[in-house]
């Protein structure tokens, strides 16, 4: 046997060494907890105190029929949908148009690459704050409109919260999505600009043309993340609008499973809530990657 032979599966073994705490991980805080969700989902489960022995009775489908047939969950993923719509174009699109900018050689290029990053590693709390001082009843995006501000107000307005809060949230992580941009941007190669620029490209032809497909990759990236963080969607809602309101217009199906399994007791359809919600995640993500793919 070959000295070759023999290293391959001493490499195997360290290789799984290294991976084994990555692996260990997944199962401690992914796979175990999903897996006893799915088991919660299907039978009559109450929080109890430690010690506690409480039966949890088989219901079968009874939490799932809850879930499909209560129209605040209807509501929360139509909201989210809304948010969707509105928030993967913007991310897409800003974060691909500042990163370009960004890529170039411009003065202060490392202030703008830091100012534009700040707000995804500042805590949402302070975020809102300044939110709320600027759209507000009384805020001041308000006083400058005066008799043409909104009314009722941006984020007490049914139809207004849901996209202030798809908006909030793009502003919040764009500068991530321009850090990945930017990397991307690393791997097109500049005599594809030059070969453009001879042909007479302009750089909006350039950017359409060379920039676009170069980092399409990088795009389908952005779009499955925004699509797995929008639809997984708490903070900003219950922070900027009280919890949902105004009547369910801006809750989304985590925050509900918050406010059914936590404050109203109901772990269990919660649990076959989050079932559902994992499933419509993993197939908005398999077509937005399709679809991603066919312009390949």
């Amino acid at each position: 046997m070959s000295a070759t032979a023999t290293q391959a599966p001493r490499k195997g073994r360290i290789g799984a060494l290294f991976v084994s705490p990555y692996v260990l991980f997944i199962l401690v805080v992914f796979a175990v907890p999903l897996v006893y969700t799915v088991w919660i989902s299907f039978h009559r489960f109450y929080f109890t105190a430690p010690g506690t022995d409480v039966d949890s009775p088989w219901v079968g489908l009874s939490n799932y029929k809850d879930v499909f047939t209560d129209p605040v969950v209807g509501r929360a993923f139509l909201n989210i949908v809304i948010f969707l719509v509105i928030n993967v174009p913007l991310t897409v699109g800003l974060s691909l148009v500042l990163a370009t900018a960004l890529n170039a050689k411009i003065g202060g290029r490392a202030f703008f690459r830091a100012a534009f990053y700040l707000p995804y590693v500042t805590a949402s709390v302070a975020l809102v704050a300044v939110w709320q001082f600027l759209f507000g009843s009384d805020g001041f995006v308000n006083h400058l409109l005066g008799s043409h501000a909104p009314d009722p107000s941006w984020l007490v307005n049914s139809h207004l919260a849901m996209p202030m809060i798809a908006v909030f949230v793009t502003w919040k992580q764009l500068g991530f999505f321009v850090m990945l941009y930017l990397a991307a941007l690393q791997n097109v190669g500049k005599e594809l600009y030059e070969a453009s620029s001879v042909d007479g490209a302009g750089r909006i032809r350039q950017f359409f043309s060379v920039t676009v497909p170069g980092v399409r990759p990088a795009t389908t990236l952005v779009v499955i993340y925004a699509i797995i963080t929008g639809a997984n969607l708490f903070s900003e809602p219950y922070l900027l609008t009280g919890g949902g309101g105004p009547d369910h217009a801006s809750t989304s199906p985590v925050l509900l499973m918050y406010q059914k399994g936590i404050e109203q007791g109901h772990p269990d359809f919660a649990a076959a809530l989050g079932v559902v919600l994992i499933a419509f995640v993993a197939v908005v993500s398999v077509l937005a990657r399709k679809l991603s793919e066919r312009g390949n």
